[in-house]
């Protein structure tokens, strides 16, 4: 998108923040590592002359614990990454996914698509494992008189957001999370969106033992996700 046109699309100086609040104990995906917080020194443990000490602390995190963005390094198919990559010839431990990993991403700075599901189909937060599809697509797109253009970024809210703080209400290990389905993500891309991403641990419907969504946008299509995004707030004040 043209500056000039990404400068019309700002009609109100207001900020709204997307991500969610770290804190041990929070949710993240049993495939990753959870974030984790201490002082490694408190004051007083060490004492520097005239009675001066300083604290020190000690974070551990992984990159898909807490709201972020998927890399097209994320997912493969048979050994295959987007742009059929050998995985086995890019990947290291320690050197990470040379040319799919997420610091090949340039920073995103597009038009933006809310679709509050949950809102346009009269609820606070969609049920446990409820698949969003191209009906339920359509019919948020059409109550909220959106038009898509390509190269937009597209988010979709479940109203998951509200359990954040109900660790095991919003991870949904047993009865599942709400999500985009396979013929929804198909329906969404046919629109040429640019990214996507939702209010979920992992943007569809699950469970989705073999990924159906991550395969098909990421690397067949080359569309990044975002997950556990906080749409709450941009919801409420329905900027779509």
């Amino acid at each position: 998108m043209l500056a000039k046109e990404m400068t019309e699309l700002i009609v109100k100086g207001r900020v709204y923040d997307l991500g969610q609040p770290y804190f041990p104990g929070m949710p993240h995906h049993p495939n990753h590592p959870p974030f984790a917080f201490t002082l490694t020194k408190k004051h007083g443990d060490v004492m520097y002359p005239n009675q001066v000490s300083s604290s020190n602390d000690l974070f551990t995190t992984g990159g898909h614990t807490g709201t972020h963005l998927d890399s097209l390094g994320h997912i493969s198919k048979k050994g295959k990454l987007f742009g059929h990559v050998d995985a086995s010839r890019v990947q290291n431990y320690t050197s990470g996914l040379k040319g799919l990993g997420i610091d090949v991403t340039p920073p995103v700075v597009r038009r933006g698509i809310l679709l509050d599901v949950a809102g346009a189909l009269g609820m606070e937060a969609l049920p446990h494992a409820f698949p969003i599809g191209p009906k339920e697509l359509e019919k948020t797109a059409a109550k909220e008189s959106i038009s898509f253009k390509a190269g937009d970024v597209v988010l979709i809210r479940t109203g998951w957001a509200r359990y954040w703080a109900d660790v095991k209400k919003f991870v949904a290990n047993e009865r599942g999370a709400p999500g985009v389905n396979l013929e929804g993500a198909k329906w969404l891309a046919r629109h040429k969106m640019a990214f996507t991403g939702s209010d979920t641990t992992a943007y569809e419907k699950t469970p989705a033992h073999d990924l159906p969504v991550h395969v098909f946008l990421l690397t067949q299509k080359g569309i990044q996700l975002m997950e556990m995004l906080n749409l709450e707030e941009i919801a409420r004040d329905r900027i779509y």
